[in-house]
């Protein structure tokens, strides 16, 4: 019985060598967003299978072996993989198509064979891992200083959407990583900087001419004493100008004051003044003896008044020839 046993074993090893190790080994798997990724099995036509269990975090996909000369049967066990699993006829290699993001993670494929008498199962373990295809990488430069035909200059070098396990890398400088400094020279204007982005499926380069560097920080730097000279004015603006208006806004105001002050006032002592008349009539100064060259203007001032007194006197009824005469004072 105990060599039956050993015969078994030995058959086991000879037909399914990856049994040994298949317990602890994860074989990785790289997938592509949105494109198809493959499980190998790798299992012999002459090895009978009797079923195929695929699981991750959840079930995924039960196989059984189809009639002679047909596919395999597929029983899709969860809907996340509802129309993306495929079963290769030869080798029962699994295929997820349309993949995405979240389809990364640890999957399982428990086998069951048939041999002599017995059942053996497998399994086997994959780790998939699934990335997006790198776009072109954008440099720009920052941190610009030129000195005497010679300039600073920073260099950064990224891609649209960042993606985990990128590595960049740049040419002719061999250095790694996605900021680098150049000091560039005139012996150097010939050059060409060249950054290419990495990741597990797909790479993607970037170029920039040393040339255009220098160029590119005269350039910077006018933007800057611009702005520099603009903050300069708005500050010499808003320390004179604004005192100025506002003095001249208090000035004003002070003016405004002393006007209503003053019209207050005259009209408050012409309120108290006396009639007009009256203050002409004292302003006449009172002479006790009439000049001699008034007389005549008083007697014909005299005798215009008794001719209109007349003509009065008669329309109201008083004989004529009554005279009434004004004194001018």
């Amino acid at each position: 019985m105990g060599q039956h046993y050993l015969w078994t074993l030995l058959l086991c090893l000879q037909t399914c060598p990856e049994a040994a190790g298949s317990d602890t080994d994860i074989l990785p798997v790289t997938g592509i967003l949105g494109e198809s990724v493959t499980f190998p099995l790798n299992i012999q036509q002459s090895q009978q299978v009797i079923n195929i269990a695929w699981n991750s975090e959840t079930s995924v996909a039960f196989v059984t072996p189809g009639d002679p000369g047909t596919a395999p049967k597929v029983t899709v066990t969860h809907q996340h993989y509802n129309d993306r699993i495929n079963v290769s006829r030869q080798n029962y290699n699994l295929e997820i198509s349309n993949l995405g993001v979240e389809d990364s993670g640890i999957y399982r494929a428990d086998i069951n064979l048939k041999m002599a008498e017995t059942t053996v199962t497998t399994t086997r373990r994959y780790n998939l891992q699934v990335y997006r295809r790198l776009g072109k990488p954008k440099i720009t430069q920052s941190s610009m200083a030129s000195v005497n035909s010679t300039c600073n200059v920073t260099l950064t070098c990224s891609v649209e959407e960042e993606e985990r396990n990128v590595t960049y890398s740049w040419s002719p400088l061999g250095e790694e990583g996605n900021v680098v400094r150049i000091f560039q020279t005139p012996d150097n204007q010939e050059l060409t900087y060249t950054c290419t982005a990495w990741n597990p499926v797909s790479n993607s380069s970037d170029s920039i001419l040393a040339r255009q560097l220098c160029a590119d920080a005269a350039v910077g730097l006018r933007p800057r004493l611009t702005g520099l000279l603009s903050g300069l004015a708005v500050l010499f603006l808003f320390v004179v100008i604004v005192p100025s208006v506002l003095l001249c806004l208090l000035c004003k105001r002070g003016q405004d004051a002393i006007s209503r002050k003053t019209i207050y006032a005259y009209v408050m002592v012409t309120r108290d003044a006396p009639p007009a008349e009256g203050r002409i009539y004292d302003e006449i100064p009172q002479s006790k003896e009439r000049p001699a060259k008034e007389e005549p203007v008083n007697g014909i001032y005299s005798t215009l008044q008794s001719e209109k007194m007349g003509k009065t006197s008669t329309q109201d009824g008083k004989p004529p020839g009554t005279s009434t005469y004004e004194n001018v004072i």
